[in-house]
């Protein structure tokens, strides 16, 4: 244990943030670049090292946290590193883009401010990147086997690697012009910037992982051609169906998915656009959904210079403290101020959008919206409370409701969908047909990245015994596992 009154005689410190003024001017990480250092071995240090640490559950990659928080405290980075690469491949995305479920379960947070586990995490990454100590991790021979991963997100990214480790030969396959997946192109460079991919991306290239961009499996390459050229196939191409909203109006123009909007913000900073097609400037912008998702329109947005921002869910809101019936170390749902909502704009729950308005050369003007409540069960509008608010440009930020089908991927495959949309499949994370494989949302449905990174590696193990007979690789979930909610 690191410290025994730790907990005891440190508060609760959290990374501090740039000025709301300084940072909308740019799209540099909102945090102030070395504030964690100087306080981050005393956060460490309430770290109680439980007998039983339900961090451990909360996290599905089943990071050895106690360990870390140890390691850190004595400011040891090299061995914090260490002990967090040793189930995580991913620290400085996690750490960065993770909600931090390990938190929820922290057995402090009984009756305390949990251990700020996230920040420890990045600040151990961090401090290994500036010290050397992330570094190719080649494999000693190789198997003479060849793998296919088509996605490169973090499912996909996490299962190549650890395929590549193991002595396979894999080649990633990427439908847009850059290696990253939704962390390159649905991420905004304020909440990760895109260096820390980049980097990655050259350690898995130096360990032997290739990488093939602009090719969509399915109408580039045909599936079944796919599957005859590798030995096995890994699908991690996510769940990237949004979902739409069929009101009255919503083929106006200036209404956009969010996966249409952030992904040409994030293309002006790595340098193809001078202007995003699609921009907030001087607009009055609605982001209907209460998410994550929701939350980067609105910084993005926030950054373009909108005149107004207003973020519409239909939920009620959220407590601001762990409600009776969301026990711990269950993840709560408590109402979160992001860095975007720190900058401005409205937040308006418990509305839904009955249509949209257009003006006379079918551009979006406004939307009209009417509050509900749940009765019984079922969502119903309460009379008399409509209201017409204006919108010049409305993202949809709703989530998402499977993998995309469009492309021929699945039918070319032949694959087998559960009643949810994703791609079947068994405990070893195996479709119906032999040698492919799903990892991530494609098979799990909409989820945060850790569970992404935990697939990646579940199904890795998975496709090394189908390729060798036996497997030494660590599968830290099934596919049947889920996160520790009410």
């Amino acid at each position: 244990m690191a410290d025994p009154k730790g907990f005891l005689t440190h508060e609760r410190e959290v990374a501090k943030t740039r000025p709301v003024e300084e940072r909308v001017k740019d799209w540099n990480e909102v945090y102030q670049p070395g504030s964690l250092l100087p306080i981050i071995s005393k956060q460490a240090s309430r770290c109680m090292d439980c007998g039983i640490p339900f961090c451990h559950n909360g996290c599905p990659l089943g990071n050895l946290i106690p360990e870390w928080n140890d390691y850190a405290y004595r400011e040891d980075w090299s061995a914090a590193s260490e002990r967090l690469h040793a189930t995580n491949n991913f620290p400085e995305f996690t750490g960065r883009l993770c909600p931090a479920p390990c938190e929820s379960a922290c057995v402090l947070g009984i009756n305390q401010p949990a251990v700020t586990i996230k920040n420890v995490e990045v600040s151990i990454i961090d401090k290994a990147w500036d010290k050397g100590d992330v570094t190719p991790q080649p494999p000693e021979r190789l198997s003479g086997k060849t793998v296919a991963v088509i996605g490169s997100g973090p499912a996909g990214l996490a299962a190549a690697q650890q395929l590549t480790r193991a002595g396979h030969t894999v080649a990633v396959y990427e439908r847009a012009d850059r290696i990253g997946g939704l962390l390159r192109y649905g991420i905004p460079e304020f909440k990760m910037e895109k260096r820390h991919i980049n980097r990655r991306i050259e350690q898995m290239r130096a360990e032997g992982t290739k990488f093939r961009t602009e090719v969509e499996i399915g109408r580039d390459i045909d599936a079944k051609k796919l599957r005859k050229r590798y030995d096995a196939v890994v699908i991690a191409a996510g769940a990237t169906t949004s979902r739409d909203l069929p009101v009255p109006g919503r083929d106006l123009k200036g209404i956009h998915f969010a996966m249409e909007y952030l992904p040409l913000a994030n293309k002006v900073q790595e340098g193809d656009l001078t202007v995003a097609p699609i921009t907030a400037e001087g607009k009055h912008v609605v982001v209907i959904g209460g998410g994550d998702t929701g939350a980067d329109c609105v910084g993005t947005a926030h950054r373009q210079g909108a005149a107004s921002v207003t973020q519409l869910e239909i939920m009620p809101r959220p407590g601001e403290e762990r409600s009776a019936n969301q026990p711990w170390p269950t993840f709560p749902m408590l109402y979160k101020v992001t860095s975007a909502h720190e900058e401005g704009g409205e937040r308006v729950y418990s509305v839904s959008t009955t249509h949209f308005e257009g003006d006379e050369d079918g551009n979006v003007q406004a939307l009209h919206l009417i509050e509900v409540e749940f009765k019984d069960g079922k969502l119903e509008q309460k009379a008399g409370t409509e209201r017409v608010i204006p919108a010049q440009l409305v993202t949809l930020a709703m989530g998402f409701t499977g993998t995309d089908q469009e492309n021929g991927l699945v039918e070319q495959f032949g694959l087998e969908l559960d009643a949810r949309g994703n791609v079947a499949r068994d405990a070893d994370f195996a479709t119906n047909v032999p040698g492919v494989y799903v990892a991530g949302d494609a098979g799990r449905g909409q989820s945060l990245i850790v569970w992404a990174i935990a697939e990646g590696r579940s199904a890795a193990r998975g496709v090394d015994r189908f390729l060798t007979g036996a497997s030494a690789l660590p599968a830290p979930i099934k596919p049947t596992d889920r996160a520790l909610t009410v």
